[in-house]
C-alpha cells in the first residue's frame, strides 16, 4: 500500500510483457495427448513399427467424384498419391490397397480407398504437417475426392474448435459476469476491479505456460480451462477483499486500517484458496495422462497468478482510488444492504438449519447421494472425433469410414509377438484368435525368423471405448502365443490408459487428502473441522460426478447442450480434471466460510451463534462469486467440442450446488449437530476463554 503506484506500475509493465510474449507461447502449446504413453500398446506400436509395420497417424479417404467422368479409378487414385506422399520429407511412410497387400483399407463396394500415412516429428510438427500433406494429395488426383479422417487430423479440428470457442465463450461471459460484479460489489468502480485481477492473471500464466511446454505438454484445452478458472478465480478473491475492506470501514476503521484489516483476514484466506487449489491440481499430476497433467499445470499456475494480483494490485487500487472505489452504484436506490452486511435471507437459512441440523443434513444428504448414484456404471475413454459435432469433417469421414468398410482402422488390433518361435508359430496364433468372440477377421502380416517376431493385426467389431473391446483385449492378452506378445490399437490404447488411472488414482486421492488436511488444519487449528470438510467435499464432488455420467455418458439433456454425441463413456482427461478443479472450489468457499465462523466463534465462544452470522456475512458473497464462476466456465459449455462442454458444465453445476446447497444447507446443519467439537484441537480446549472486550456491534 505504501507504494501503490510502484505496484500498479509493474502490474502494467506485466501485461504488456506477457502481451508480446502471447503469440510465442500459444505457438508453443501442444496436442493430443489423451493416451498412457508408457503402456502395452505404446510399446506394440513401436514394436510393430521397427518390423516395418507402421501405425498410421492420417488417414486419406479417396473416391471418384460421382459428377467427373474424367475421375480416374480409385484404385490408380490411391497409387498416385501414395507416390507423391512418399517423396515429402515429413512423411515417414504412405501406403494403400493399391501398394500394399491390405484389403482392409477398400471399401466394401471397391469405390473409396483409404491411404493411410505415418508422419515424422512430434504431435505438434503432425498437426502442422497434416494440411500441406492433405493439399498435396488433393493436388496430385484433382479430379478425385480426398477426404482427411484419423488422429492427427481429429487433433487439429478439435485444437481449432478450442481456441474459436474459447473466444466466443470470453465474449459471452464478459458482459454478463461484470452485470453480476456490478451487482454483488454496488460499485461499477469496484466491478473492474476482478477484471483487472483476472486480465493479469490468465494474461501472465500464458507464457509461464509457454515455458513449461518445455519440459511437459500443455494442450490448448488447458489454456482455455485455465482462462475461465483464472476469471472465476479473480472474482472470488477481489470480492472477499473488497467486502471486507467495507465491512471494516463501516465498523469505524479508517482506509488504511481497512485495507490492513482485509490483508490481514480475507488475505490469509486467499492465500490459503490458492494453495487448496493448486494442491489438489498438484495430486492429480500422479496419474500419468499427458493431456491431464497439462490441465492440472494450467490449473496450478493460475490461482497462484490470481491470488498474486488480487493480493496486491487490488489493495493498491484501492489505495489509490480511495472512496472513489465505490462510487457510481447504478442500483443503489433499490439496494437494502451493502457489501459486507449480513444477508438476511442467509442468516433466517443458517438458523433454519441450526434449529434442526439432523434432520436438514440428513435430508441434504439424502439428496447428494441419489444424485451421485449413475456413478455406478460410468465408463471411461479418451477423447476421439466423436468429441467435435457430427457435421465436423473428420467425425463425418471417420463415421462414413465405419460404415463403408468392413474393417475401420480403429477397429484393428496389433498383436506383436517375438521369440524363437514367433514366426513359425504366428500362424497357428492367428487362427486362435479368429476363434475369438468379436473377432472378424486375422491377417499375419510378418512372420520373419530373422528378427525371431511376427505381427498379426486382428479385426474387431465392437466400438474401442466400448466394455465389449476392453473384454476381447484382455481376452487377446490371455490367448496363448509362441512368444511374448505384446497388444496395440485403439482399444488396447483406451484399456490401458484406463488401467493407468485406476492404478494411480488411489494415490492421488490420499497426496490430496494429505495436503488438504495439513492446510485447513493449519488455517482453522483444529482437527475436527477439515475432516468435515474433506467429508463433505467428498459427498458434494460424488453430486457432481453422478450429473456429469448422467449427461456426458448417458445422454440425458444432451440436445440442450447443443445435440452433442454421447458415445457412452467419458473422456477421463476431461473428467477428472473437472472433479479436481471441482474438489478444489469447493475447499474455495470451505476455506472463506470456515474462516469467517471460527473469527465469530472466537469473538464469543458461541457456536452456533458463530454458524449464523458466519453464514449471513458470506453467504451473498459465496453465491455471487459461485455465480460468476459459473457463468465463466458455463460459457465453454457453449463450444462444439464435448470434453469442453464437459469441463465447462461440471465446473458450473458444481461451483453452484457446493455454494448455495452445500455451504448453505450441509456445513451449518454439521457443524451445528458437532458444536464446539468442531473446534478441538489435542492439548487445547475446545471452547475459547470469554472476550475481554464486548465486540463492537455491526452497523447496517
Amino acid at each position: 500500500m505504501r507504494r501503490a503506484w510502484l505496484v500498479v506500475t509493474g502490474a502494467v509493465v506485466a501485461m504488456v510483457c506477457a502481451g508480446v510474449l502471447a503469440p510465442a507461447a500459444f505457438e508453443a502449446l501442444s496436442t493430443g495427448g489423451a493416451a498412457y504413453t508408457g503402456s502395452e500398446a505404446h510399446r506394440a506400436r513401436r514394436e510393430a513399427e521397427r518390423l516395418g509395420v507402421p501405425c498410421p497417424d492420417l488417414l486419406l479417404a479417396l473416391s471418384t467424384r460421382a459428377t467427373d467422368n474424367s475421375s480416374i479409378p480409385a484404385q490408380d487414385a490411391a497409387r498416385v498419391v501414395v507416390e507423391k506422399l512418399s517423396r515429402r520429407p515429413d512423411v515417414r511412410t504412405a501406403w494403400s490397397a493399391a501398394t500394399a497387400d491390405d484389403p482392409w483399407l477398400r471399401s466394401k463396394d471397391g469405390r473409396t480407398l483409404l491411404v493411410a500415412v505415418q508422419l515424422e516429428g512430434t504431435a505438434k510438427e503432425h498437426s502442422d504437417t497434416a494440411p500441406h500433406v492433405v493439399a498435396d494429395a488433393r493436388s496430385a488426383v484433382p479430379s478425385s475426392r480426398v477426404e482427411p479422417s484419423g488422429e492427427v487430423w481429429a487433433n487439429r479440428e478439435i485444437d481449432e474448435a478450442i481456441e474459436r470457442d474459447a473466444r466466443r465463450a470470453e465474449l459471452l461471459a464478459a458482459p454478463v459476469i461484470f452485470a453480476v460484479l456490478v451487482f454483488a460489489y454496488g460499485s461499477v468502480v469496484s466491478a473492474v476491479l476482478p477484471v483487472v485481477v483476472a486480465a493479469l492473471a490468465v494474461g501472465c500464466s500464458l507464457p509461464v505456460l509457454g515455458a513449461l511446454t518445455q519440459v511437459i505438454d500443455v494442450s490448448r484445452t488447458a489454456v482455455s480451462a485455465a482462462s475461465a478458472i483464472g476469471l472465476g478465480l479473480a472474482v472470488d478473491y477481489s470480492l472477499f477483499l473488497l467486502a471486507r475492506v467495507r465491512e471494516e470501514t463501516a465498523r469505524g476503521a479508517t482506509s488504511e486500517a481497512a485495507l490492513s484489516g482485509a490483508l490481514r483476514l480475507a488475505g490469509h484466506s486467499v492465500a490459503v484458496s490458492a494453495a487448496a487449489i493448486t494442491a489438489c491440481a498438484a495430486a492429480a499430476m500422479v496419474v500419468p495422462v499427458p493431456l491431464l497433467r497439462g490441465l492440472c499445470v494450467a490449473a496450478m499456475v493460475v490461482p497462484v497468478m490470481a491470488a498474486v494480483a488480487a493480493l496486491t494490485v487490488v489493495p493498491a487500487c484501492l489505495r489509490l482510488l480511495g472512496p472513489r472505489a465505490h462510487a457510481w452504484d447504478p442500483l443503489a436506490r433499490w439496494r437494502r444492504t451493502r457489501t459486507g452486511d449480513k444477508s438476511p435471507f442467509w442468516q433466517g437459512m443458517a438458523q433454519a438449519v441450526t434449529a434442526r441440523p439432523l434432520l436438514s443434513g440428513a435430508l441434504v444428504t439424502l439428496l447428494l447421494v441419489l444424485m451421485a448414484t449413475p456413478v455406478v456404471h460410468v465408463r471411461l475413454g479418451q477423447v476421439d472425433e466423436r468429441a467435435l459435432p457430427a457435421s465436423a469433417q473428420a467425425a463425418a469421414i471417420a463415421a462414413r469410414v465405419r460404415a463403408e468398410f468392413a474393417v475401420p482402422p480403429d477397429r484393428v488390433l496389433t498383436a506383436v509377438v517375438t521369440g524363437p518361435r514367433a514366426a513359425d508359430g504366428a500362424r497357428a496364433y492367428g487362427d486362435r484368435l479368429a476363434g475369438l468372440p468379436d473377432v472378424t477377421g486375422v491377417r499375419v502380416v510378418r512372420a520373419d525368423p530373422r528378427d525371431q517376431a511376427a505381427v498379426v493385426t486382428v479385426a474387431t467389431s465392437p466400438a474401442p471405448d466400448s466394455q465389449a473391446a476392453d473384454d476381447l483385449v484382455r481376452t487377446i492378452r490371455d490367448t496363448p502365443a509362441p512368444g511374448r506378445a505384446s497388444v496395440g490399437g485403439q482399444a488396447a490404447q483406451i484399456t490401458d490408459t484406463t488401467n493407468a488411472v485406476a492404478e494411480a488414482l488411489p494415490a492421488s486421492l490420499l497426496i490430496m487428502a494429505a495436503a488438504l488436511m495439513l492446510l485447513l488444519g493449519f488455517y482453522t487449528r483444529t482437527v475436527v473441522a477439515p475432516l468435515k470438510a474433506l467429508a463433505v467435499a467428498a459427498i458434494s464432488l460424488g453430486a457432481s460426478f453422478g450429473v456429469i455420467v448422467l449427461v456426458f455418458q448417458d445422454g440425458h439433456g444432451a440436445a440442450l447442450l447443443g445435440g452433442m454425441t454421447a458415445t457412452g463413456a467419458l473422456d477421463v482427461s476431461g473428467l477428472l480434471f473437472a472433479l479436481f478443479i471441482t474438489l478444489g472450489l469447493s475447499v474455495d468457499y470451505e476455506v472463506f466460510l470456515l474462516g469467517r465462523i471460527r473469527e465469530e466463534y472466537l469473538r464469543h465462544g458461541d457456536n452456533r451463534t458463530a454458524i449464523t452470522d458466519g453464514i449471513g456475512r458470506t453467504g451473498r458473497l459465496m453465491t455471487a462469486a459461485a455465480t460468476a464462476v459459473a457463468i465463466s466456465t458455463a460459457a465453454m459449455g457453449t463450444s462444439d467440442v464435448a470434453v469442453l462442454k464437459l469441463i465447462g458444465i461440471g465446473l458450473a453445476f458444481g461451483a453452484l450446488m457446493d455454494a448455495v446447497l452445500v455451504r448453505g444447507v450441509l456445513v451449518p446443519a454439521v457443524m451445528a449437530a458437532l458444536g464446539p467439537l468442531n473446534w478441538w484441537l489435542p492439548g487445547r480446549r475446545a471452547v475459547p476463554p470469554p472476550p475481554t472486550a464486548k465486540a463492537p456491534e455491526d452497523e447496517g
